[in-house]
Formats: C-alpha cells, structure tokens, sequence
C-alpha cells in the first residue's frame, strides 16, 4: 500500500497588519516572507520598505504591464516586507484598491489601558 501525504497549503499563517488607504479606507493585509516570496493568481500584494509602499498589484500587472512589472523588479531589490490583501473584493474594484493601497500608510494599533 502506498503512503497518502497530506499537505496543508495555506497562505493564511502570516502576520496580520492593519494599513490605511488614501481614501480612509482600513485594509487587512497579511506579511508575506520576503525571501520566500510567491504571488498567487488572483491575490493582490503589497511590497513595502518600512511603512513606505513601493508597489501594489497582483500578476495580472506583471504580465500585461511592463511598467509595472518593471516597478515590480525595484521594489523587490529594496523591499522589507510583503503583504498580501486579505480581502481583494470584487474585480471592479480592483483598479481603486491598488490606487488606494499605493498611498497606505499602516495604522496604530489600538493599545489597551
């Protein structure tokens, strides 16, 4: 009889991080490992150094825009962290949330008294 291997695969055991769009909008994000780093197909990331957002997008950007896959390139060369979106939303919505992300900044975090 063969052996059966089972497999997690779950990108869901990071750190959550709480930032701030330009618009006023909360985002949870999740911290990706930097060196470790893979994008899924339809998860939008976040690469940052710091608190200062260096590029927001998901691979679509990488493949159909060579502006952005050249940004892409940057960022990772300077970047110490990665985030992805928990909540990507609907595709619609997709173009205003990488906008909106571009100009985040992380949150407080509410401290107990």
């Amino acid at each position: 009889m063969v052996g059966i291997e089972n497999k997690v695969v779950s990108h869901a055991f990071g750190r959550h991080s709480h930032w701030q769009g330009r618009s006023g909008r909360a985002y949870d994000l999740v911290s990706e490992n930097v060196d470790k780093f893979a994008m899924g197909d339809a998860d939008l990331y976040v690469i940052a150094k710091g608190s200062h957002v260096m590029w927001v997008g998901s691979t679509s950007e990488l493949v159909g825009d060579p502006l952005s896959r050249s940004r892409f390139r940057l960022a990772l060369d300077c970047a110490d962290r990665v985030f992805r979106l928990l909540t990507p939303g609907a595709a619609a919505e997709r173009l205003s949330t990488i906008w909106d992300l571009e100009g985040a900044a992380p949150m407080a975090d509410a401290q107990a008294a």
